[in-house]
């Protein structure tokens, strides 16, 4: 727990070489940090109120280099090293690494100058503290993870990623309607990288906006394609937005693009919202109010996990709930969740909504989710995903 410390003018709250127990924030006063060159006195700096000291020791469980004395009467609170530690370890791996990668740097070239000069030579303890550091002081989980992302810029810029569509079956028509599209990464030597994986990097970084183009852009490719075979009857394709793309990218205005550049109809693209987005009422329902407008439907995507709540769809106008796929596989072994389905069903056709049931991979299931009058079924027994050419032959039939 942080406490203040009151120190007078001329008193030292640490010495050179002391153990490094915690940091210090400075509320009053002020402090200078010096240390000895030759044996002379150094003045390193002068550090005022809002200021940080001796957390460098801390972090990297290092004697304390530098004399800190108060030049003022002063006040500070200490940072004890667990609210240090926590905070450092729940950071980005990214920028966790090159926080201590500039600390071994820095411990480095302090040891070598006082090497030089017979002075002691500090002893910081990154390897103790994180077994995957390498020999430059950064953590070597980091260091893959932006070669990952070096490696996902590249994939984009030659188009290596590779787009899938998963069939929406619409069970009493019998046919393939439409279709999901999934963005897949075969990387040259580590083979398939999980979506979780590339995806949630893309999404913490600005690479989730070109990604996101790139799909859009490949979808309208392939429909343009699909035209050719089948015109009269067109699938609609359902793309995910992410919490980035609604912040920060004008969604509509990517598919209007790309619509215009392939040629074909901007209402054939169907707009998946996750319902942990949903949550930001007023964006997403400008989203749908937009797409409307200009006739694209908007589905609300994975309803039923953990963010669940009634108030999405009264509140927000979606043309499709696609139920999630932990009820289709419980429904026929559970009584209540069949029940369940049933009322979600009723429900969302009773706001003039269709259902995608997520999930299926059994007939019995299919046939369950017809008789509750259930629009859509999406899951393996349906198909898994697939590549253009083999989308191409469903619609050559």
């Amino acid at each position: 727990m942080s406490r203040r410390i009151d120190i007078r003018a001329g008193e030292y709250l640490f010495r050179e070489g002391d153990a490094p127990t915690s940091a210090f924030l400075i509320e009053s006063g002020r402090i200078e940090i010096s240390t000895h060159q030759d044996g002379q006195p150094l003045v390193l700096s002068v550090l005022n109120a809002g200021d940080l000291l001796g957390e460098m020791a801390v972090i990297d469980d290092a004697p304390r280099t530098a004399d800190a004395r108060a030049l003022d009467d002063a006040t500070l609170i200490e940072v004890d090293r667990t609210q240090i530690n926590e905070r450092i370890d729940s950071a980005d791996p990214i920028v966790r690494a090159l926080l201590r990668g500039q600390l071994y740097r820095y411990r480095t070239a302090l040891a070598q100058l006082r090497s030089s000069t017979g002075g002691a030579a500090p002893t910081a303890n990154f390897p103790a503290q994180n077994p995957q550091m390498d020999a430059d002081g950064y953590d070597d989980s980091a260091v893959a993870k932006i070669w990952l992302e070096t490696q996902l810029r590249e994939a984009l810029a030659k188009r290596e990623l590779d787009v899938r569509f998963q069939p929406i079956y619409e069970i009493a028509e019998r046919r393939i309607a439409g279709y999901e599209a999934l963005v897949r990464w075969t990387h040259p030597t580590r083979g398939p990288v999980s979506p979780m994986e590339f995806i949630a990097l893309a999404e913490e970084t600005s690479l989730i906006l070109p990604v996101g183009e790139y799909v859009l852009d490949r979808v309208a490719e392939a429909l343009a394609e699909i035209a050719l075979l089948q015109p009269e009857e067109m699938p609609f394709v359902a793309v995910n937005m992410s919490g980035r793309q609604m912040a920060e990218a004008d969604m509509l205005s990517a598919i209007n693009t790309a619509a215009h550049k392939h040629g074909i109809d901007r209402r054939l693209f169907k707009v998946e919202v996750t319902e942990s987005l949903t949550l930001d009422y007023a964006r997403v329902g400008d989203l749908i109010s937009r797409c409307h407008d200009v006739g694209i439907k908007v589905a609300l995507d994975d309803f039923g996990t953990g963010y669940s709540n009634l108030g999405h769809l009264h509140k927000l106008r979606f043309n499709t709930v696609k139920l999630d796929q932990g009820f289709v596989r419980q429904m026929l072994d559970a009584p209540r969740c069949f029940a369940i389905v049933q009322a979600i069903v009723d429900m969302v056709r009773t706001l003039d909504a269709d259902l995608v049931a997520e999930g299926v991979e059994t007939e019995a299931q299919l046939l369950a989710l017809g008789s509750m009058n259930c629009r859509y079924a999406q899951g393996y027994l349906i198909g898994k995903p697939q590549s253009l050419a083999e989308i191409k032959g469903n619609h050559s039939r």
